[in-house]
């Protein structure tokens, strides 16, 4: 049953293997090799039938097939029974000589499987080979290549086989005419000759070990004599190659003395075959045999032969070589083979050729040479014993050689030296010395330019890096060279051209000392006294402890030149073994925890510094301590190219002097130091300053009485006459020479004891430094304009100012001279240009400001300001460096300039540590934090954070005060959150944190309190790094939000003015946020601010007028909105208060106030209260006598109706319009019927006839401005059609006349009926309200409109017929003949009386409703739905294929519903991986892993799932036809064997054998696979 179903499968596969697309081939041949896999028996029998059943099949497919069963026999050879292989070997025999083409993938393919069979059944293989292998008869070239790979893959199986083999191909080699066989038969030929070799030399192993090489040589020699003279002349150079890849083997095997006779002629000819290939590796390799075939025998020939041979070979190596390819390296390996080989038997006249080839002018030919002599030297050891010192004397002139081509090969040439004993040699030292002097190269030279002929060193093979690694090698791998380099290496420790070399000095001397140190007591101790050339301790101390002042220079010198001090401190002196070995490591440690980047040179110099002090502390000798101060000083003129170390240097003399007891040595030193000083160079001043100080430490006495010597001595004077410029003494090198003497006074003051120093600062010091600042000439003193003189004096007085402070008598110290030098301080700060910041002499004069201003006695209030203005102006208004190369040391002195500024500031701070003392420095600032320029902005709001941080820092509250100022400071920083800069935003931020915390500690809370609401403001700082404005401006209401929580009563109304006038800020966004924070804290303060209520409004209105921003209008009618929305009755007064005309500005507030419908009506009540409450005219007598009295409107009713107006024009006002729209309707009309006829107050009559800044666009004659509330009430209210048919019956005309009123209000009535019938109700009912008015127009009025409607059907319609009769009968008994007449009037009127598109979208919805439908069922309803989602798993899943993406995204949705009922959570959380929305799934992947699951979790729904998915191998879509298969495929790959009868095998393979013909070659590749998957089953 199995072997039939294997048969089934494999024959299923195999008619699959002649599709057309290349992928579903693969794929079958990939199936195939699953079913081998695990059946290899029947998998290959199956596979023999079928091509002995198609004989027909075309050649490419029946190769395919031949390759899969070469794959399966490889991996399952020894699972191959016997009458198996014998049926394969026929196969394989009968394909292979099917057809008499030469070198076909199909007869490769069958000799394959031969081979493949022949590794376990070689008698069987060899017997059909054989069978087809006649003498006379030339065989099948496949049957050659057979033979020949046989005996690749199984010597010992095949070569008992070759006598006869070659008996039988020898006569064929003549039979041979056709170039591509006779390749055959030369590759057969060194197949059999290498596969007899290996047996030869494996006899112990091999089955017949009476094999001997006898037994092929005469058959062998037949073969040679053929192939070297007659094929070997061949034109095909393919051909050729073969020969000669043949004769190397072959030469091992001919008899002695036929190769000795062949040799004058065979070595020849393959020497020409290099002018005719351009691959020469087969060349190389054959040659080389043949060479170790003669040296074998002895040859005598081989040397008439070794001209050629030499010059060739030679040739070889020194051609450049166009490609890295692994042929042509392997090549060169073979060329240097050959020399080995010749070496061996011939040296001496080998080396005659090569060492004069050293002297050549070619690069080219020395390197070629260099390279064979390092090979011969490795390889040929013991023949290159006796010919060292020629070989050693030889290099000598490869040693001058600049070309780094030729130095690399040198030192490679140097390196085998060492390791077989050549330095060991006289000469040796300058191979060594060779190998250092390239250690020392420069790392800025490396790697060099590309050569002529293209090539470029790459840095890891560069000189110096090959001789780095080479001195290490040898120092640590070559034992032998222990004794040559120590303690010779130490000679190269101190001479400056070796500087670069020290690291690997340093490594290789430190390897060498713990060698010795484990071989003996004292074997590592360096004898310095038997060794002339070797440095002295002192010297070998002084260099290694400059050198580590940069330690990660040169590769890590510093922690080299650490170690190596460490394993010679025995040497060095004896009582430093024990502190150094504490030390050291120390020092070695801070190193590992830092990098070049991290690590502060000042700390590891002190620590440098620190170590020399203990170590002369140890050392305790002064003989010893002056000796190496001797040796430091001799060795200062050393490091004149290394300005750094030489300071360093410097310091270290001045820590050795310190510790010298001998005061004439100190004096003596210090008058050399002086006179020796390179003074032109700027950078040694320091270090001479440097080495003063510390010495000062010590010996300050003597320190400066050598520097007043000097100052005195004809060094520094120089004629007062005009003449003196033609002195030999030039004035710049003066003004250097006083330069560096004013830095040494600083420095002696800033180191010495402070308490010594007070008594000489102003008597010595400082007299001394001015005397070399300025100069008398002519009896007039000048002083000097040097820069750098003035910095070192700024720097000197800096020092001096900083040790004053120090000293422990500094508060009882009267420095008569303070306000003298503060001043002088300030005259430079004012000199500095404000377009560039160049040198450090603004941050050191105020360094010195900083130090002076805190001694006695104090400054002037005047001379305060001075400072403060003058700092802040040098600082602040310094134009920004653009970005250049030493961009980041300018920012380093900038950030350093700022530094000391705010030091200064914080100085004069301290003097005055009250809230009116920090307003005073704030006010200093305030022109800053409001400029225009960004940057000025952003400097002086950093200041302003690092002042408030000290103020707060040292803030002492004796007794509970108020913080005054607190609104007034809180105001002008807050503002600065929305900042254009992102810096100076979080900076502000920071302002208002501290200033919180400051009014904390004012109400008595301590220092180290933490309150929960200011330290939300850190949290807001990340929101103001966005750009967004909405979320910047939300950051801002959150911080709005934090001041008003913690902001004192007293405090508000000062915050809120400061803020108003941050409205006019230049920065839009400043003052945009002053907006938001002003709106913020009406809201959030709003009640407390009641009495505030009119001088707020009144500011928001002035500051509307002054402030042009298109942005303050909103925000100022948000912020009287939110007042508003508190205080209604009191902002509506103070808006009633504005003058008529309302300008543009109250206009706006006034629309701000229908922003909200419940404030709205709020509004809108209170102004008709307020245009009810007061009569609306007063009547009035004109002068002249006789005339009739006017009416003239009162002002509070006209006002409330002007603000009506603008309420009522808002958009927004329309909710609380229809809420009160009776209301305001009735009392707007009966506004307008009281106010006909009526005149203005004189003095507004006035301001209409002249007009105002912003004349109204309306005109505020009383009536018109009731008709125009009463329209805009209409078309806000959705009375647009009333208001429109007003308008074209000229309604509202007639409404502004005496003599039309009526008629208009009659109209008005009309069109209301008309359009607003269902807004009449409630409008009659008010309306009959004001039937009793005192006023007669009124009642006149709201008649005449009741009347109108008594014309019209709409009265009956909202049941208002018996109302209005009522309401007009009790007004027949009116004082006013008007209104009887209008009654009459009203009586009088009643008695008048796509397709696709559409599937698409309903799979998508009827596959998200089964996903909700599932995501819905609880209770009963789960099991029966859990059937469902069984049921809908496979479409869903196929369908995740589906080619319309919203089905796709329809079948991930569902699929991440139904799997909570699977229960399953590993099922589970590969959907929620996969399945992600908006992730790209990887389908393959995500239904291997499903799969998996559901065989494991649910094994029995393998028949179904199965079953499910045949129904979709019909599908019409190609995607889902596809991964139906691979479906049913993975099922099976994970499903256990037991459950094999769930699935009907018969039917499955039906359907796969019908998809393997499906028109899509993705469906037939996934059926290919899974027939492969099906073998589980069988």
């Amino acid at each position: 049953m199995a072997e039939s179903y294997i048969e089934k499968l494999s024959f299923t596969l195999l008619d699959a293997i002649t599709d057309k697309e290349p992928v579903v081939q693969e794929q079958v041949c990939s199936a195939l090799r699953f079913l081998g896999e695990a059946r290899p028996r029947e998998t290959l029998r199956a596979c023999d039938a079928y091509l002995r059943q198609h004989d027909k099949l075309a050649q490419p497919y029946r190769a395919l097939i031949l390759r899969a069963m070469e794959m399966v026999l490889s991996s399952h050879i020894h699972q191959l029974d016997k009458d198996t292989a014998s049926i394969l070997i026929l196969l394989a025999s009968s394909e292979m000589t099917r057809t008499k083409g030469l070198d076909c993938d199909w007869q490769r393919a069958a000799s394959s499987v031969l081979v493949a069979v022949g590794k376990r059944f070689i008698n069987q293989v060899m017997e059909e080979v054989l069978s087809r292998f006649q003498p006379g008869v030339l065989p099948h070239c496949s049957v050659l290549q057979t033979l020949a790979s046989l005996s690749v893959s199984n010597a010992f199986g095949m070569v008992p086989f070759l006598p006869s083999i070659l008996s039988t191909m020898l006569p064929m080699l003549g039979m041979a005419k056709q170039d591509a066989l006779r390749v055959v038969f030369c590759c057969a030929l060194q197949h059999f000759s290498e596969s007899t070799l290996e047996y030869l030399a494996n006899l112990d192993q091999a089955p017949d070990p009476t094999v001997r090489r006898d037994a092929f040589a005469a058959d062998i020699f037949s073969a040679y004599d053929i192939l070297f003279h007659h094929w070997l002349q061949s034109r095909d150079a393919k051909l050729r190659l073969a020969v000669v890849a043949a004769l190397g083997p072959m030469s091992h095997l001919l008899p002695s003395e036929k190769l000795e006779e062949q040799l004058p002629r065979l070595l020849p000819g393959v020497l020409s075959l290099y002018k005719k290939h351009a691959e020469t590796f087969h060349v190389s390799k054959s040659l080389g045999q043949i060479l170790e075939a003669a040296v074998s025998v002895g040859s005598r020939t081989l040397e008439a032969q070794l001209d050629a041979l030499l010059a060739t070979l030679h040739t070889q190596i020194c051609v450049p070589v166009e490609s890295s390819s692994p042929l042509v390296m392997s090549s060169q390996k073979e060329v240097l083979r050959c020399f080995t080989v010749l070496a061996c038997c011939l040296p001496d006249r080998l080396l005659a050729f090569l060492l004069p080839r050293l002297d050549t002018s070619s690069e080219r030919l020395r390197v070629g040479t260099l390279q064979i002599l390092r090979h011969l030297i490795n390889s040929a050891a013991a023949q290159m014993e006796v010919k060292k010192p020629f070989i050693l004397s030889a290099m000598r002139l490869p040693l001058l050689d600049t070309n780094n081509k030729v130095k690399r090969a040198v030192v490679q040439v140097i390196s085998a030296m060492a390791h077989h004993g050549y330095l060991e040699q006289p000469g040796g030292e300058v191979m060594i010395e060779y190998i250092v002097q390239q250690c020392a190269l420069p790392p800025e030279q490396e790697p060099e330019k590309p050569g002529p002929d293209g090539e470029d060193l790459a840095a890891a093979d560069s000189v110096r890096a090959v001789s780095v690694r080479t001195l290490y090698l040898v120092s640590t791998t070559v034992d032998r060279m222990s004794d040559v380099l120590w303690p010779y290496l130490m000679e190269f420790l101190v001479p400056a051209h070796f500087t670069e070399a020290l690291t690997p000095l340093c490594r290789s001397l430190v390897h060498l000392a713990l060698k010795r140190q484990e071989a003996g007591a004292d074997a590592f101790l360096v004898p310095f006294e038997a060794h002339a050339n070797l440095p002295s301790p002192y010297a070998v101390t002084t260099r290694l402890l400059v050198v580590s002042s940069h330690p990660y220079l040169g590769d890590g010198r510093g922690a080299a030149s650490l170690r190596l001090l460490r394993v010679m401190r025995h040497s060095i002196h004896p009582l430093l073994a024990q502190p150094w070995e504490t030390a050291v490591p120390l020092l070695l440690e801070h190193l590992e925890a830092h990098t070049e980047e991290t690590l502060s040179l000042q700390e590891w110099e002190e620590k440098l510094l620190a170590f020399l002090r203990d170590t002369l502390a140890v050392v305790s000798d002064d003989t010893w301590t002056c000796q190496l101060s001797l040796e430091m000083r001799k060795r200062l003129p050393s490091y004149n190219r290394v300005p750094q170390e030489k300071n360093f240097l410097y310091k270290c003399l001045g820590t050795a002097l310190a510790a010298a007891a001998s005061r004439e040595v100190v004096r003596k030193s210090l008058q050399e130091l002086l006179g020796a000083a390179s003074y032109q160079q700027q950078a040694e001043h320091e270090g001479l300053a440097c080495c003063f100080g510390i010495c000062a430490t010590a010996h300050l006495e003597d320190t400066l009485t050598q520097l007043e010597d000097f100052i005195r001595s004809d060094v520094l004077r120089k004629s007062s006459g005009i003449f003196s410029i033609f002195k030999d003494r030039g004035e710049q090198e003066l003004e250097k020479v006083k330069s560096a003497l004013i830095l040494c006074y600083g420095h002696v003051a800033a180191r010495a004891p402070h308490e010594l120093v007070l008594a000489k600062v102003e008597s010595e010091v400082l007299r001394n430094m001015f005397q070399c600042f300025s100069t008398k000439v002519l009896g007039i003193k000048v002083e000097t304009k040097d820069p750098a003189l003035k910095l070192c004096l700024v720097q000197s007085l800096c020092m001096v100012s900083q040790a004053i402070c120090s000293s422990a008598q500094a508060s009882s110290f009267y420095f008569s001279r303070k306000a003298e030098l503060v001043a002088q301080m300030m005259e430079f700060i004012r000199a500095e240009p404000l377009d560039s910041l160049k040198t450090p002499l603004r941050k050191k004069a105020m360094l010195a400001c900083t130090h002076l201003v805190s001694l006695e006695p104090a400054l002037e209030e005047q001379a305060r300001a001075d400072v403060i203005r003058g700092c802040l102006y040098s600082v602040l208004a310094l134009v920004p460096e653009p970005d250049r190369e030493d961009g980041g040391s300018q920012e380093s002195l900038y950030q350093d300039t700022v530094r000391a500024l705010e030091d200064l500031l914080a100085g004069l701070l301290q003097r005055n540590m009250t809230p009116q003392g920090l307003q005073i420095m704030v006010e200093h600032l305030s022109p800053w934090i409001k400029s225009p320029k960004g940057h000025e902005r952003a400097r002086a709001l950093g200041l302003s954070t690092r002042l408030l941080r000290h103020f707060r820092q040292h803030l002492h509250v004796s007794a509970l005060v108020p913080f005054h100022n607190l609104g007034l400071l809180v105001g002008l920083f807050s503002p600065r959150c929305a900042d254009l800069c992102p810096a100076t935003r979080q900076q502000a931020v920071d302002c208002v944190y501290t200033l919180l915390y400051l009014q904390l500690g004012h109400e008595g809370f301590s220092r180290d309190y933490r309150d929960d609401v200011a330290e939300q403001l850190l949290g807001l700082k990340d929101g103001l790094v966005h750009p967004d404005p909405a979320t910047l401006f939300h950051t801002c209401h959150s911080v709005a939000q934090i001041i008003a929580k913690r902001l004192p009563p007293d405090q508000l109304i000062s915050l809120l003015l400061t803020m108003f006038e941050g409205l006019g800020d230049p920065d839009k966004n400043c003052s945009r946020a002053a907006t938001v924070m002003i709106n913020c804290l009406l809201k959030e303060r709003g009640p407390a601010l009641l009495e505030k209520v009119p001088e707020i409004v009144s500011v928001l209105r002035s500051k509307l007028q002054e402030t042009q921003g298109e942005h303050i209008l909103p925000a100022a009618q948000h912020g009287l909105y939110l007042l508003a929305s508190q205080h209604c009755a009191a902002v509506v007064s103070s808006l009633l208060g504005s003058p008529l005309p309302f300008d543009s500005h109250t206009c706006a507030l006034w629309r701000a106030l229908a922003v909200q419908p419940s404030l709205t009506t709020q509004v809108l009540e209170l102004l008709l209260e307020k245009m009810s409450r007061d009569v609306p005219f007063k009547e009035s007598r004109a002068f002249l006598l006789g005339s009739s009295p006017h009416r003239v409107a009162t002002l509070l009713p006209l006002v409330a109706t002007c603000a009506l107006y603008e309420v009522l024009s808002a958009p927004a006002s329309g909710t609380a319009v229809l809420e009160l729209y009776p209301q305001l309707l009735v009392a707007l009309l009966l506004r307008v019927s009281c106010t006909v006829g009526v005149q203005l107050p004189r003095n507004l009559q006035v301001k209409e006839r002249r007009g105002t800044g912003t004349a109204p666009a309306r005109s505020l004659e009383p009536c018109s401005s009731a008709v125009d509330a009463l329209q805009a009430l209409l078309l806000r209210g959705g009375s647009q059609d009333v208001a429109q048919c007003m308008q074209l019956e000229g309604g509202w005309e007639l409404l502004r006349t005496s003599a039309g009123h009526e008629e208009g209000v009659t109209r008005l009535a009309s069109a209301m009926a008309r359009c607003a019938g269902p807004r009449l109700p409630l409008v009659v009912k008010a309306l009959v309200c004001t039937q009793n008015s005192p006023y007669e127009m009124q009642r006149v009025t709201s008649t005449a409109f009741l009347a109108e409607l008594l014309s019209s059907n709409v009265v009956n319609d909202l049941m208002l017929l018996e109302s209005l009769l009522d309401n007009l009968a009790a007004r027949q008994k009116d004082s006013s003949t008007s209104v009887r007449r209008l009654v009459l009037r009203g009586l009088a009127n009643v008695a008048s009386g796509s397709p696709d598109k559409e599937k698409v979208e309903f799979r998508e919805a009827s596959i998200r409703l089964f996903g909700h439908l599932n995501k819905a069922c609880h209770g009963d309803c789960e099991e029966v739905f859990l059937e469902q989602v069984v049921g809908g798993l496979v479409p869903l899943l196929l369908h995740l294929q589906d080619p319309q993406a919203p089905v796709a995204s329809a079948c991930r949705f569902a699929l991440c519903m139904c799997v909570p009922n699977l229960e399953c959570e590993e099922l589970a959380a590969t959907f929620h991986k996969h399945l992600q929305e908006g992730r790209s799934l990887h389908f393959g992947e995500f239904l291997n892993s499903t799969c998996k699951h559901l065989m494991h979790h649910f094994p029995d729904l393998l028949g179904r799932l199965v079953s499910t998915n045949l129904f979709y191998f019909k599908s019409t879509l190609e995607e889902v036809r596809a991964a139906a298969p691979m479906f049913t495929g993975f099922l099976v790959l994970h499903a256990e064997p037991e459950q094999k009868p769930q699935v009907d095998l018969e039917q499955l393979i039906a359907a796969l054998q019908l998809l393997l013909r499906d028109p899509a070659p993705g469906v037939r590749e996934k059926s290919a696979e899974t027939l492969g998957r099906l073998v589980k089953f069988a």
